[in-house]
């Protein structure tokens, strides 16, 4: 299968891109977000990489300029490294992620990026004879490490980085203050926030809420691509946000505790199995 047909988009106008692979069939199918600019185009998170995304932006046309000069520089940008993320990373020359998971993704620590990819997932196989027991997130070695308030400067645009754990450690959001749009991750998306895998804590969850209200509050979010389901906007952010925060006492940590634990263990067994 070439990555043409793996691969759909759908343009939003200014500039963004919504991109999505067509065959794997799951409530962890990414979104996956090309935003381009007058300087450097940037492609926020990369899906499961089981066929090639640079290729597939080529051969769509989607990086050559409107003058027809030569693609501009392309930096991939991961939200965090959970492996329906971070699988296609390995494909870029130029990987961005947060510094809190940046050894993760150089180990290639399939633990950390939750690996747990099934047959029955993926509708079409990319090759002949592949299997979901093969599939491993690959080491890549990241180009830039990201930390809280660097900024992505694309030209005639910049995208803010914002460090928001509790998804993971290294979870982040990318804002563009101009054009008040959110690029949200895993941080943040029209549906039940995880917060029970390995490397997921509440109590930072509950403060990276506090701050998704906060740019509510203060007028600069109306838009919210996030990295999984539908766009949305300010009204809905600062409802999820709101209601993750309302119900993260006590018994609720004491459920994720136990959760975690559960999927921790089951996490180091599949993956135990597929590295012998």
């Amino acid at each position: 299968m070439s990555a043409l047909e793996w691969f759909a988009h759908k343009p939003l106008g200014g500039g963004i891109f919504w991109i999505q692979e067509r065959f794997y069939e799951s409530g962890n199918r990414a979104n996956i977000w090309l935003v381009r600019g007058s300087q450097r185009d940037v492609v926020i998170d990369a899906g499961l990489g089981l066929r090639s995304l640079p290729d597939y932006l080529c051969d769509a046309g989607l990086l050559a300029p409107a003058e027809g000069a030569g693609p501009r520089p392309l930096l991939a940008v991961a939200t965090h490294v959970h492996f329906d993320h971070s699988g296609g990373l390995h494909h870029f020359e130029e990987v961005a992620v947060h510094s809190a998971e940046a050894a993760a993704l150089l180990q290639g620590d399939n633990y950390e990026a939750v690996t747990w990819l099934s047959d029955r997932e993926v509708a079409r196989p990319p090759r002949p004879g592949w299997s979901a027991r093969q599939f491993r997130v690959p080491p890549v070695r990241p180009s830039r490490l990201l930390h809280e308030g660097d900024v992505i400067n694309l030209g005639d645009r910049q995208l803010t980085v914002m460090h928001m754990p509790g998804h993971s450690r290294g979870s982040i959001c990318l804002h563009d203050k101009d054009r008040k749009i959110l690029f949200s991750g895993d941080v943040v998306y029209d549906g039940s926030m995880i917060d029970w895998l390995p490397y997921s804590r509440v109590s930072d969850y509950v403060a990276s809420c506090q701050r998704l209200m906060e740019l509510v509050d203060r007028g600069l979010v109306e838009k919210v691509l996030p990295g999984h389901f539908n766009i949305f906007g300010a009204e809905r952010l600062y409802w999820l946000a709101s209601n993750y925060i309302s119900q993260a006492g006590v018994c609720h940590q004491i459920s994720t505790c136990a959760m975690r634990s559960i999927v921790s263990i089951a996490l180091r067994v599949a993956n135990s199995r597929i590295t012998t």
